[in-house]
This record gives C-alpha cells, sequence and structure tokens, in this order.
C-alpha cells in the first residue's frame, strides 16, 4: 500500500508558509490515490531522527505494510542529509520505493548525487539562516531594541518601535507583588501566599490562566528588568529546540557577562525595593515561620529521594495525639501534582540530622573528609541521572499519548491534550531541577570553615542543651540538603 510522509516544524509553518495540508494534498496527487496511509509529524523539527509518525512509518514498513512512501521533498524527510541517507537506504532494503513530489531521483549514481546535494543543500541554507537570525538578533539589541516579545508581566511589547512599554493593568499587580512581599505589615505571607491571593481575587496570568503558580512569582521578584534594566543575549539557547523535541534533558547556559548586552525600559520598581526583595528571596529558604502552629526544625531541607520534589512538615493524627511527619506532598499554589506521598516521623529525622552535625562538631577531621568527598560530588551525579531516567520516562509518556491519537480518532483529544500539558510541566520542573544540579557540580562548593566554626562556637556554648532555635540556626548554617530515599535511608549534604 502506498503511504505519503508529511512534516512542518513551528517556525517553518509561521515564516515559509509550508502547511500540513498543501503537502498532503501534493502528495495525495502524486500517488495516484486518495487510499494512501498518512503519516503526519506537525510542529516536528527536521533535524532528529526519533519523531512520532517518522517512527510509525518505519515501523509499518518493517512490518511489509507499506510499498511507496511519498514525501513532498527531500527536506521533509529530514533536514540532516545523513538521516535523509540512512533512511533512503533502510527503505531501499526493505524494496520499498521512496519518491518526491519536488523532483525525481533516478536509482542512478547521478541521481544519488543529486539528492546528496539537494540535501546538502537544505541543510546548508537551514544552518545560514540560523546564523543570520542570530546576527541580526544581536545587532538589534546592540542598538538598544528589544528582540522579541519575552511576555514579560507587566509590559507591552511594540513591535513597531521594538521596545516594551508599561501596561498599567499589568504594573499595578507586579508593584503590588514587590509591597506584599517586602512589607511584612501584609497578611499575604511569602511567595506562596501572594500566589494563593492573586488566584483567590481572579486576577489572569500574562497568558491567561487563572491559577498562579508561586514559582510565577518568584520569577516576577527576581527579574531586574522591573527596575528598568533589561538584558538580552544573557542565555545561550543553541540546540535547546531539538534537546525538547527529543526529550534530552535542555539546560540553558548563561553567556560571559561581557556578551550580554543591556539596555533601558521604563521602570516598575525601584534599586531599593528590588534589592531588598532579594535579600528576603535568599534568606527565604532559611528563615523559620514563625506564625506557624508548629516550628519544623528541618524546614526547606529536606527533598524526596525517590521523586525529587521538597518534602514539606505536616500534621497528622496518632493515637489522639497530634504527630508530626516530613511528607512528599505538594499543595502549595499552582501544583500541579500532588507528590509521591513518601513520609518520614519529624522527632526521627530531627534526631538523625542533629545528632551528625554534633558528630562534625565533636570530630573535626570528619569535616575534611566530607570535603574530599564532596570534590567527586558523588551524590549530585547520581541524582542527575535519576532525572535523565524521569525524563526518558516522561519522553516516552508523550510518545504513547501522540501515538494513541494516531490510531484512534475517537479518543477525547481535550484530555490527551490536558496529559501531554502535564508531562511538558513535570517536564519543566525536572529540568529545571537538573540545570541546578549541573550548575553546582561546576561550582565546586565546599563546606565555609568560617560559618562551620560560627556554628561550633554556637553548639559549645550551650554543650548538650542547645535551644531549638539555635539547634535551628546552626543546622540551616551547616546543611545544604537532606535526601530521603525511597526505603527511608538519610543522606545529609553540607555546604
Amino acid at each position: 500500500m502506498k503511504a505519503i510522509y508529511v512534516r512542518v516544524s513551528t517556525e517553518e509553518q509561521s515564516i515559509k508558509g509550508y502547511s500540513i495540508d498543501g503537502q498532503i494534498e501534493d502528495c495525495v496527487k502524486k500517488a495516484g490515490t486518495s487510499n494512501v496511509l498518512k503519516y503526519v509529524d506537525d510542529g516536528y523539527t527536521g533535524e532528529i531522527l526519533e519523531r512520532p509518525a517518522l517512527t510509525k512509518l518505519r515501523e509499518d514498513a518493517i512490518a511489509g505494510l507499506i510499498t511507496e512512501i511519498i514525501c513532498y521533498d527531500p527536506d521533509r524527510l529530514s533536514r540532516k542529509l545523513m538521516i535523509q541517507l540512512f533512511l533512503d537506504d533502510e527503505f531501499k532494503k526493505q524494496g520499498i520505493q521512496l519518491t518526491f513530489v519536488n523532483g525525481e531521483y533516478a536509482n542512478t549514481p547521478e541521481g544519488h548525487l543529486f539528492f546528496s546535494m539537494r540535501g546538502a543543500i537544505s541543510e546548508f541554507e537551514k544552518a545560514k539562516i540560523k546564523q543570520r537570525t542570530m546576527g541580526g538578533r544581536k545587532q538589534k539589541a546592540k542598538k538598544g531594541k528589544v528582540v522579541k516579545d519575552s511576555k514579560l508581566f507587566g509590559y507591552f511589547y511594540d513591535k513597531e518601535k521594538a521596545t516594551l512599554i508599561i501596561n498599567e493593568k499589568e504594573s499595578k499587580i507586579v508593584k503590588m507583588i514587590f509591597d506584599y512581599y517586602t512589607d511584612s505589615s501584609y497578611k499575604f505571607k511569602g511567595v506562596n501566599g501572594i500566589a494563593n491571593h492573586l488566584t483567590e481575587t481572579g486576577v489572569p496570568t500574562k497568558n491567561g490562566a487563572k491559577v498562579w503558580h508561586r514559582q510565577v512569582v518568584r520569577q516576577i521578584l527576581m527579574n531586574e528588568a522591573y527596575t528598568g534594566k533589561y538584558i538580552q543575549n544573557r542565555y545561550n539557547t543553541e540546540g535547546m529546540y531539538v534537546k525538547r523535541q527529543s526529550g534530552k534533558a535542555a539546560s540553558q547556559t548563561i553567556r560571559p557577562e561581557e556578551e550580554w548586552v543591556v539596555m533601558k525600559i521604563p521602570s516598575i520598581i525601584d534599586e531599593d525595593q528590588f534589592q531588598y526583595a532579594q535579600q528576603l528571596l535568599k534568606e527565604g529558604r532559611r528563615r523559620s515561620t514563625k506564625n506557624g502552629i508548629h516550628d519544623y526544625l528541618l524546614s526547606g531541607l529536606v527533598r524526596c529521594g525517590r521523586c525529587g520534589s521538597t518534602m514539606t512538615g505536616r500534621r497528622t493524627l496518632s493515637h489522639g495525639k497530634n504527630f508530626y511527619i516530613y511528607e512528599c506532598r505538594k499543595n502549595y499554589a499552582g501544583a500541579k501534582t500532588k507528590g509521591c506521598g513518601k513520609q518520614m516521623s519529624e522527632n526521627k529525622l530531627n534526631k538523625i540530622v542533629w545528632e551528625h552535625v554534633v558528630s562534625i562538631f565533636n570530630n573535626p577531621e570528619s569535616i575534611y573528609e566530607y570535603q574530599e568527598e564532596e570534590k567527586g560530588k558523588r551524590h549530585i551525579l547520581n541524582e542527575m541521572q535519576r532525572i535523565e531516567e524521569e525524563l526518558e520516562k516522561n519522553k516516552k509518556g508523550r510518545k504513547r499519548l501522540i501515538t494513541l491519537v494516531s490510531l484512534d480518532d475517537d479518543l477525547d483529544l481535550e484530555e490527551i491534550k490536558d496529559q501531554i500539558k502535564t508531562l511538558q510541566e513535570k517536564e519543566q520542573e525536572l529540568t529545571l531541577y537538573y540545570n541546578q544540579l549541573q550548575k553546582e557540580l561546576t561550582e565546586g562548593e565546599s563546606v565555609n570553615d568560617s560559618v562551620f566554626e560560627e556554628a561550633k562556637e554556637m553548639y559549645l556554648k550551650h554543650g548538650d542543651n542547645v535551644p531549638r532555635e539555635e539547634q535551628k540556626y546552626i543546622i540551616n548554617k551547616c546543611v545544604k540538603e537532606i535526601v530521603v530515599s525511597a526505603e527511608g535511608d538519610v543522606s545529609i549534604y553540607l555546604f
């Protein structure tokens, strides 16, 4: 049976005018019959081999379901010459004829040469377009123009003048977020409280969503653009699009500061308030929540080794009495998943961590052993490996959903879209955490001797009767993270 393969990337559809429907129409016409198998990759780059429809096409070809494959053009098959040649060879070995609408490629040395040249030119053309685009953007930025609409909350993008102008309605929300966070007299405490308040009062996000995630509020508080300092060319995003579509961790790196292009835009927040917010954000992870019913000794430090999420304190009942635990459960603003449910007794974990810290104070040599172990960063590498495995599972999950859609027209497409969106959000969270670990691995942090001595001195002042508040201070000075494994083992990582 004849089959047609069509593909278009998002970029090509918007810029070059390629369309799926147009390709299908031309390929069906070339086939001479409407009774064809259709394989469609809509929104996928031609630089990768792993595309849902192309993978299904190859599987069906191996199964003997296809006698001829019709494609609009070689660069619809792939933008990479090596992939074109690989697929051409694979199909020929199965006795399948590969036909193109836009040009005939005979099975002759000349035909093969023309096919190879066409692929090489296509690949070269894309590389040149990319080079010109990146160079043009950089020059545009150097002239004091905003290169693209970054959807910055609080601003409109003026495409004609290539600049950002204040969105009066959204800018009031930005000011409100900074005021709530920097003024302790407000009842909305912390990033999570602000996100919940914005959700409850019906304030829409930049994309019109009804729910504010705490990470969105945090990003607003950390963005120095609100002081009027807009930075372009800060991140090197080359290859990220291809990596994301192939399911790999798409880590963007920061360019050297001398390559950044800084321009002035109208400010919404003054510099003093912004810097104070940064100070509070930096300390936020270590600040105790004094307004809480129960003050958790290890608040903000515990991470689940099973799924990588943070573990937070929670009260439960045991034999009619309050019992406190650390639990992997996401109940914060905008949470899409509930966590894996891993639990550990607060008293048990507090005891393990405090005894570990005390043992280091009583045996100073162990701190240097720890430093030597840290040089290898074994725990970070193990965690990065776990995240890579999770990302691979995520990739396979999305592939299965896409395959289901192509096989069954009766499926609820909205439900499938929601599932894919959830997987994409999970991928973003994992990638963000992966990048954070990668940064820690590169920076090669070690135990700060002065901080260690300060904490040790406080411990020695009290001996074995250190007040709880000072225990918390000492732990926050020494401990970077506590990981509870699926089996209940505890790993303690120091600064």
